[in-house]
């Protein structure tokens, strides 16, 4: 490289780099500004609609967010309300299921103490109804704490007076701040940047727009599904399964564990039991067949075990933050690298 690009290459890895540390730094409050942002994003093409149709695009702007508030904001309360239900319901059955699992981890205490003759069989019984009782309370009031935490509600609040605020801006001004970002790119490679761009942006809209359909899908699914059956929390169980889907296999994992612990412990017979694991099975089939192949495809052209160390290393880095932008970040990533393998493969590097 000639000097000068070796200074070009200096500044913008310079750049990227004060961007990465003034994100890691800021990360606790950066949340509701990147929630607005991502809402002005996908929200985009709607208020552009509504311009077309002779619509100043400040009035395009607050048509879109008052149908999207009054859809959103009585479909969350309904929600907290009911999950706040189904957890006090389920810390006060707690003792019924003790009862339950009693009966049913009797023949596994008698293959214990025909394995150990030197234990008591009431203190292997204390010892397992003990620690099952207070899992089952922890995880309980756990849940219920999360929920009603002074913390959780301060970034609810923070979510509802700011993000709202971030994306009415960000949806309004978005053409002009595109406008203003191509201004600012360098004239000596703005046409492949601008390339770049729209396959990134066609990745990002087509993966979240998608992915996020799916999750609410799912999600609705497995909670109706639950519920149904008759499961405790199955509304609220069904309804993480559906959301963490995003991240491959685990969201079905943990639902499907967790939903099979409350069943075990919940249902005498084996009926109920067999529904459970059906909801899922069900929930499985029309994911893998129908729901992500039709809405999401392979849109990201990502491996899903680089997208869970996407979301492992943005859980990591950045906590909630970095789950949210993981998936979209390592598309950009991915762009980014078949681009520069194509130059690569261009270059004479390559060809000697």
């Amino acid at each position: 490289m000639t000097k000068p690009e070796n200074k070009n290459w200096i500044f913008w890895l310079t750049l990227l780099g004060i961007f990465c540390l003034l994100t890691y730094v800021l990360r606790s409050v950066l949340l509701p500004f990147v929630v607005g942002i991502i809402i002005g994003y996908l929200l985009d093409p709607l208020a552009t609609r509504f311009e077309k149709l002779r619509i100043s695009r400040t009035t395009a702007t607050c048509l879109v967010l008052f149908l999207v508030a009054i859809i959103l904001i009585p479909a969350l309360i309904a929600l907290a309300g009911m999950i706040d239900e189904q957890l006090a319901l389920f810390i006060n059955a707690v003792p019924k299921y003790m009862s339950s699992l009693s009966q049913k981890i009797e023949p596994l205490i008698a293959n214990l103490q025909d394995s150990f003759p030197a234990l008591s069989r009431e203190k292997i019984r204390e010892y397992l109804q003990g620690n099952i009782s207070n899992g089952l309370k922890l995880l309980g009031s756990v849940l219920r704490k999360l929920i009603t935490s002074g913390y959780a509600l301060f970034n609810i609040v923070s979510l509802l007076l700011i993000t709202p605020v971030v994306a009415f801006y960000m949806l309004r001004d978005w053409n002009d701040f595109i406008k203003k970002v191509d201004s600012l790119l360098p004239k000596s490679y703005k046409k492949e940047i601008r390339n770049q761009a729209k396959a990134i942006d066609k990745i990002i809209s087509s993966f979240i727009r998608g992915q996020l359909s799916v999750c609410v899908l799912l999600g609705s699914f497995y909670a109706i599904g639950l519920t149904f059956v008759g499961l405790d929390l199955g509304m609220l169980v069904g309804f993480i399964a559906g959301i963490i889907s995003f991240i491959p296999y685990v969201g079905s994992i943990v639902g499907f564990i967790t939903a099979m612990a409350i069943a075990f412990a919940q249902f005498d017979y084996w009926v109920p039991i067999t529904q459970v694991i059906g909801v899922f099975a069900v929930g499985q089939f029309l994911e893998g067949n129908f729901l992500t192949p039709k809405l999401v495809g392979d849109s990201i052209g990502l491996h899903p075990v680089w997208v869970m160390f996407a979301l492992l290393a943005g859980g990591v880095l950045l906590g909630f933050l970095g789950l949210m932008i993981a998936v979209p970040l390592a598309a950009v990533i991915g762009v980014l690298v078949r681009f520069a393998i194509s130059k690569y493969k261009q270059s004479s590097l390559y060809k000697e």
